[in-house]
């Protein structure tokens, strides 16, 4: 089949991949623009895994402040070049991710990131959960188990689901950005604001406050 200029044109333009694995991604899918965008991402895919252990040293600090002051976020995203962090989609890819940390509270990055004595003391905690709960003794190991992957999905940014698309993880997005952009990317620290967090608010019931006016 003749692959066209055109043809090529409209891949990359979908997908940001070079011409070359354009036009062989169209010959490979008989000229089908769905079928060459699948094999691209594949494609890609496959070699994101190889680049996942490359250093990467370059990149940038993302701040997100949420509209009324009340959530900061700061977030180092890195990369292999200074060039790679220049691309609009790194950016893009580095503010949804200050966006999330904002949104999702995360603790930490990835599960190994958290300590063993941290694990311990949280299974210990549905264990007890799963016992008070009425759960048989014989498949109580099972829930917490469950539980615990659970609780990794909530605390670990990696493993919780995409604000815009909870259907993906993190994880999965981060993949795919090292597939797109061609090198790889690692989310490597974050630290979260919260306005108020922590603080032992004084608390008074409103008679009392209206009576304290009016001395």
């Amino acid at each position: 089949m003749n692959i066209s200029a055109s043809m090529v044109k409209e891949l990359r333009e979908k997908t940001g991949s070079g011409m070359m694995d354009c036009k062989k991604a169209l010959v490979e899918s008989a000229g089908d623009i769905d079928k060459a965008v699948e094999y691209l991402r594949e494609k890609g895919l496959a070699t994101a895994a190889k680049k996942s252990g490359r250093i990467a040293s370059e990149g940038m600090v993302e701040s997100y402040i949420h509209g009324d002051g009340r959530i900061g976020v700061l977030v180092e995203v890195n990369t292999e070049t200074d060039f790679a962090a220049k691309n609009n989609d790194f950016k893009v890819f580095v503010k949804d991710i200050a966006m999330q940390i904002a949104a999702s509270k995360p603790e930490y990055v990835a599960r190994e990131e958290i300590s063993q004595e941290v694990i311990e003391s949280e299974k210990k905690i549905l264990r007890t959960q799963a016992i008070e709960e009425g759960k048989p003794e014989k498949i109580v190991d099972k829930i917490v188990e469950g539980r615990i992957e659970k609780y990794f999905e909530e605390v670990c940014l990696l493993e919780q689901a995409w604000i815009k698309d909870p259907d993906m993880k993190i994880s999965q997005l981060l993949t795919e950005k090292i597939a797109t952009i061609g090198e790889n990317i690692t989310i490597r620290r974050f630290a979260r604001y919260e306005r108020g967090e922590g603080i032992k608010k004084k608390e008074e019931n409103f008679a009392d406050e209206v009576a304290n006016q009016m001395k």
